[in-house]
């Protein structure tokens, strides 16, 4: 076996997209879950996400009425150390930059700990980017159980790192117990929070309305900068995806999280990444699906621009 190379390497790929090769969108799988703090399981997840994506079939998309399987390769699983989250971090980034400078890329994860070596190469390409970051937790902490970094502090550090536009930093379905301080981090940053409690019945395009046009708005006024999407599957309520390392009852639901993704694809969207879906938690393979019809929606999304 090659450096880092374990047995739940993905066999196949998302959509049956070709695996590897010069298409304008990349699909790659991130197996680590070495920062997780409650439920491990999410190395797992590319597979069972690949594994769903199947479901889709000729994967033309019932709103963008494309297949963005014609213009994606999955270049495969990276290869990455199974535990230690700074050697973790020092292995991807180089990995990649290289992609970025290929493909407008997509992620399966893995941990959210992911998220910042991945912010930091597309740091190193383009400048801060704007987020749109789906989440039951804030990942704002300053610390994780007594170690310096793990899958709760990377909006923090990519914040002090200058990686993401403050004001153009958008939470979505936050709703976990937490400090103050960490809770209104982003807010108190000049960013916005749409906590679960505010996105409760707003479920349709024309419920939400509010929450999109403030959105745009506060992109407007930071001159409509890249924004990249991070979607922790715990964004979900528990009944809609049991499968994942800590889940949190009183999430969104997956009409919602769509809606979002549907009404907001003509944005500048520079990447996304699919986090913490724990497959031996799922049942029936609702998380999993889940994330399979999030990833494909926004792909077809960003299809549909090139059509």
């Amino acid at each position: 076996m090659s450096n880092h190379e374990f047995a739940y390497r993905s066999i196949g790929t998302f959509l049956n997209a070709a695996p590897g090769g010069t298409a304008p969108f990349g699909l790659a799988g991130l197996n680590f879950d070495g920062a997780v703090s409650n439920r491990p399981g999410a190395r797992f997840a590319p597979q069972a996400i690949r594994l769903a994506s199947q479901m889709l079939c000729d994967g033309i998309h019932p709103l963008f009425d494309v297949a963005p399987q014609s213009q994606l390769c999955d270049v495969g699983d990276l290869l990455l150390p199974n535990t230690g989250i700074d050697a973790m971090r020092a292995a991807l980034m180089p990995q990649a930059v290289k992609l970025l400078q290929q493909h407008h890329m997509v992620w399966l994860g893995g941990d959210h700990s992911v998220t910042l070596p991945i912010l930091r190469a597309m740091h190193q390409l383009h400048g801060p980017v704007a987020i749109v970051h789906f989440d039951a937790h804030c990942d704002t902490w300053t610390s994780h159980f007594g170690e310096p970094s793990g899958h709760g502090t990377w909006v923090y550090e990519a914040m002090t790192e200058g990686l993401i536009i403050p004001q153009a930093t958008f939470q979505l379905g936050i709703r976990s117990s937490g400090e103050r301080a960490a809770r209104e981090y982003v807010n108190h940053m000049g960013g916005r929070i749409f906590t679960a409690r505010e996105l409760r019945g707003l479920e349709s395009v024309a419920q939400l309305a509010p929450v999109l046009g403030e959105i745009r708005e506060r992109l407007a006024a930071a001159g409509n900068p890249p924004v990249y999407l991070t979607l922790d599957i715990d964004c979900l309520d528990p009944a809609f995806a049991p499968g994942t390392g800590t889940p949190e009852p009183g999430g969104m639901s997956s009409a919602q999280v769509l809606s979002v993704i549907e009404a907001l694809a003509d944005l500048n969207w520079c990447g996304m990444d699919c986090v913490e879906v724990a497959p031996a938690y799922d049942h029936a393979e609702l998380t999993s699906n889940a994330a399979a019809v999030f990833v494909w929606t926004y792909l077809a999304g960003q299809s549909a621009k090139r059509a």
